[in-house]
């Protein structure tokens, strides 16, 4: 049997359920990163690369998750008839994305001046902090939904071919864009 050390290896485009919520745990990951860094007054090296990093990862994979969801999962899960008792969280996980957006773009642009800077403002600092905290909030009942019921739903109710267009879907979307 071999020994495992470190984070046990993600799920990969054939089990894209399983990728989906490997993407939660960097999303809480960056998420942790943002809520620490916040906290800093003047960005030394380490804080300076760990705030890019994050920044980074919410402009550029996160919106891919959001479109894994939205574009490929959502609507198949609709087309099930003994999905519909569970679709109400279908509309709020949608509204948490576009939520989450506009969070993410205000955190972005003051993270960037936060970047270039080096400090920022009393004010743009707390109001960095206070987005940090929303978007942790968020996305802690976001992920819960999804984690524990969604996924959990989409596993047993859509056949494994339509999992394996999902995941093609996926693998594309990192491709194309």
């Amino acid at each position: 049997m071999p020994v495992q050390i470190g984070q046990k290896p993600g799920h990969d485009f054939s089990r894209p359920l399983g990728l989906l919520s490997d993407c939660h745990r960097r999303i809480e990951r960056f998420l942790a990163v943002m809520a620490k860094v916040a906290t800093a007054g003047a960005l030394d090296e380490d804080r300076r690369n760990a705030l890019d990093a994050a920044l980074r990862y919410f402009r550029e994979a996160a919106p891919k998750h959001t479109a894994d969801e939205e574009e490929s999962l959502f609507p198949r899960l609709r087309e099930v008839e003994t999905a519909r008792a569970e679709l109400g969280d279908l509309e709020r996980l949608e509204a948490d994305h576009d939520r989450a957006d506009r969070l993410h773009a205000e955190a972005d642009a003051l993270g960037m001046a936060w970047l270039q800077d080096g400090a920022l403002p009393a004010d743009r600092a707390a109001r960095f902090r206070e987005i940090a905290a929303d978007l942790a909030e968020l996305y802690r009942a976001h992920i819960d939904i999804e984690d524990n019921r969604l996924f959990p739903l989409a596993a047993r109710l859509l056949p494994m071919e339509t999992q394996q267009e999902i995941g093609r879907e996926m693998a594309a979307r990192r491709i194309a864009r």
